[in-house]
């Protein structure tokens, strides 16, 4: 469908003869594969006298363990050991947390298999490891486990009141982090208008296509770490930490990897323990989860109470900000845990100018599974906030919601310019973006229907809801990382091999999982080197291979990655192009390279890349003190985040009778600086408002006040399926970034993050003459029904009243 999609666009396909490759809509190199079962996923890895391993999950959501006998298990058939948290207790580390956002931050120890204590319903508690998965499962309910029950701690407010019980001795607030600017007391004292709202960030459950999965094996010296993983680098430096198997033994090979979406940028119990029983047997081991237990384990997103308020002029201008945050982290800090509320908190002011802006943030242990980063990790939640705030300001105001932001918005000749938050967005046009976008959607026409609709008390109306928004992404650089506590830096890592053919193999440290990175690295090499797009190979996910890197996430891969890529082969040109001076019996500053070609200044001599290739192999003849080697690499660490931006449009039909919510048409216009290859932007785009809409309108993480989780099952738990989703009017405008040459931004996140709060704010625009300002998320039939009887307007009214947005 996108394909289809860009080739009426006239954009599909090779780049005319002789035209750059960066820019072109080539077909990704890794479909192929990937579509025609020729891959190599975890779970599909067979080692001779491999051993499946099956964990015993708790039941309870908080408990102390009073006795835990696996040894019931060892007779069952098949059944080759069988282990409780405590008999494994000795030989791993905590599980790691590198993020611990403030100096008294509460970090608990997180065993890989609880002990003594569960802390959430899911947490494993012993493992057997038998001939086959099957068997390894049926062996299970034979382990004994004693549990005496302890008060599960679910509600964020509660979990904070005196008195509550708590999910560690410490007690339930993990940290608090501030972050101030400007005068907000003198910005909200006498305000014309101020509006305070509290929106709930529902739990969310990453549900990646593949689900998790871990193959461990030795050969008793060195350990080899298959997993279904994000960020192979990073895990082996933790793994490494936690296991004690020293580094340069561990080799963690990330094979094709079906999606992630942050839930992979973990590291988990199951890869540590998977190696610790690798090491104890001696033979390979294997976990895959089913997709219950992926729902009960793997870690969830979202997760926020947003208490906010605006204060604003009469005629719409913003003056300040206060945002007071509850996140629930969970029973654990995970890897990444307490910051990702935080990273939001410099992205509550938006694409907006104010006076002055105050952010808490309050992370809160609760008796769930932890939560960590969920597909824009914190940014969705900001954006969410305040693009429902300036909805809420339109309509106190009598305002078009358009019209209130233009007022605000930082106009494009104001860039670069630092926000109140202290980020310095290097480039962007709001105005470009909208006016397309409103083009596109037939705003002014919308509108006059939504009055029709009004005015004749139509039982479906329609509702138009805006989002205008900008996100941080491409995480870096280091020092600023380092300057919020992060534990790891930003920079990235490539090489580029040039090979006697004239072929060339580039290793990267970004490791995708389903971006199209070794379609969009063949195209900047082949404009770079100028060699064909079929002669590039790209190697990646193996950390004996590429040996360093910082992975993917946060939409960083092109923005750092594609950035060192070709600093990497501005080296070998560099290289290159006084081997071929020597060839041509010229000086190197007279050297020109130009398409793959080096050409002597003013005459018509000339040799390809590809002839210095190999003439470098042979070493023949090189030049005095030449290396005989083209092969560079670079790592690049960026000064400054990258910033996309878009207008995203939605027009819902809102049944006002059941509550029934379908999304007419849908705008968006993204920009994303210098697009390398338009078809997997739109393709990224695609299931990026996928995602987005479906916590609008659809998922939902649900636990009762025991601490259980009632959407353990896909059939609890609905992610949207095509069907459920309309067609999207895409495009773009485009800003490139100042801030690297290729003048890239990040696009993996873009249209998660806004287009929750466009749906919402259309829901929320179509109830609003009944009095609605809200409907909690997800918008469910049952939910917009409710908020229709709550209203302070009469649902059950035939003639809207005037005055509605």
């Amino acid at each position: 469908m996108i394909a289809r999609h860009v080739a009426e666009s006239g954009d599909l396909g090779e780049p005319a003869r002789g035209g750059p490759e960066i820019g072109a809509a080539r077909r990704r190199k890794e479909d192929a594969r990937l579509v025609t079962g020729r891959t190599r996923w975890t779970d599909n890895i067979q080692l001779p006298g491999m051993l499946h391993v099956a964990f015993l999950r708790s039941p309870l959501a908080h408990a102390r363990v009073l006795r835990a006998d696996a040894s019931p298990a060892l007779g069952r058939p098949g059944v080759v050991a069988a282990f409780t948290g405590r008999d494994l207790a000795g030989e791993l580390g905590g599980l790691p947390c590198a993020w611990p956002v403030t100096e008294d931050i509460v970090m608990p120890d997180h065993p890989p298999m609880a002990a003594d204590e569960v802390r959430y319903a899911g947490e494993a508690v012993a493992c057997v490891i038998a001939t086959d998965r099957y068997k390894a499962h049926d062996a299970l309910e034979y382990i004994e486990i004693d549990y005496d029950p302890l008060p599960a701690v679910v509600d964020l407010t509660a979990a904070l009141a005196e008195g509550s019980p708590t999910v560690h001795d410490a007690g339930n607030r993990a940290y608090v982090w501030k972050f101030s600017a400007g005068d907000t007391e003198a910005a909200f004292r006498d305000a014309p208008v101020v509006i305070e709202r509290a929106y709930l960030q529902q739990r969310l459950i990453p549900a990646a296509m593949e689900p998790r999965a871990v193959v461990a094996q030795t050969d008793g010296e060195t350990f080899t770490l298959y997993s279904s993983t994000q960020i192979p680098h990073v895990l082996r430096v933790m793994l490494a930490q936690v296991t004690g198997i020293p580094e340069h033994r561990l080799r963690v090979i990330a094979p094709d990897v079906g999606g992630g979406f942050g839930s992979k940028l973990q590291v988990t119990a199951e890869e540590a323990l998977a190696l610790l029983l690798t090491r104890r047997l001696g033979k390979p081991v294997k976990w895959t989860e089913s997709r219950t237990e992926g729902n009960l384990s793997v870690h969830h997103g979202r997760g926020q109470l947003q208490r906010v308020a605006i204060a604003a002029e009469a005629d719409g201008r913003l003056r300040g900000l206060r945002v007071d945050l509850l996140a629930d982290l969970g029973a654990y800090l995970m890897l990444i845990t307490p910051g990702v509320p935080v990273l939001g908190g410099f992205m509550y002011p938006g694409i907006y100018k104010m006076d002055a802006y105050d952010f808490t943030c309050t992370g809160v242990f609760t008796t769930k599974m932890p939560t960590d980063a969920y597909r824009g990790a914190g940014r969705p939640e900001a954006t969410f906030a305040i693009e429902r705030l300036m909805d809420e300001l339109a309509a106190e105001l009598g305002l078009d919601p358009v019209e209130v932001r233009r007022r605000n918005w930082i106009a494009h000749e104001e860039f670069p310019h630092t926000t109140i938050a202290g980020m310095t967005y290097d480039s962007g046009n709001y105005e470009a973006a909208t006016e397309k976008a409103l083009t596109l959607f037939g705003y002014d026409a919308l509108r006059a229907e939504q009055a029709r609709r009004r005015d004749r008390g139509d039982p479906v109306q329609l509702g138009i809801g805006v989002s205008t928004f900008t996100e941080m992404c491409g995480l870096a650089p280091s020092r600023v990382l380092g300057s919020l506590s992060f534990g790891a830096g930003g920079w990235e890592h490539a090489a580029v091999r040039m090979l006697p053919t004239g072929k060339v193999e580039v290793v990267t440290g970004t490791s995708p999982h389903g971006q199209g990175h070794v379609t969009a690295w063949s195209q900047i090499v082949a404009d770079a080197l100028g060699v064909p797009f079929e002669d590039v190979s790209v190697l990646h996910g193996d950390t004996a291979v590429a040996p360093k890197g910082m992975d993917t996430y946060g939409s960083r891969s092109l923005a750092i990655g594609g950035v060192a890529l070709l600093q990497a082969c501005d080296k070998v040109k560099e290289k290159a192009r006084h081997v071929a001076a020597h060839m041509l019996e010229a000086s190197a500053d007279d050297i020109e390279f130009s398409q793959g070609v080096f050409r002597v200044r003013g005459t018509g001599s000339g040799t390809t890349i590809q002839e210095v290739a190999l003439a470098v192999f042979g070493a023949h003849d090189l030049p005095d003190g030449a290396e005989p080697s083209l092969d560079s690499d670079a790592t690049y660490d960026p000064v400054n985040f990258s910033f996309p931006h878009g207008t995203h449009l939605c027009a819902v039909e809102v049944d006002t009778e059941t509550g029934a919510t379908t999304i007419r048409s849908y705008v968006a216009v993204d920009d994303v600086g210098k697009v390398i290859n338009p078809l997997i932007v739109e393709g990224q785009v695609h299931g990026g408002l996928a995602q987005g809409i479906a916590q609008a309108l659809f998922e939902e993480a649900v636990y009762d006040a025991e601490g259980n989780l009632l959407t353990a099952t896909l059939a609890d738990y609905l992610v949207p399926s095509a069907a459920d989703l309309p067609g999207f009017v895409t495009a773009r405008t485009e800003t490139p970034a100042t801030s690297n040459p290729l003048g890239v931004k990040g696009v993996g996140e873009a249209g998660t993050i806004a287009s929750t709060p466009a749906v919402v704010n259309a829901v929320v625009d179509a109830l609003r003459p009944y009095g609605v300002h809200d409907v909690p998320m997800p918008c469910t039939p049952e939910r917009v029904w409710r908020a229709l009887q709550g209203g302070t307007g009469a649902a059950h009214r035939t003639t809207v009243p005037e005055g509605g947005s």
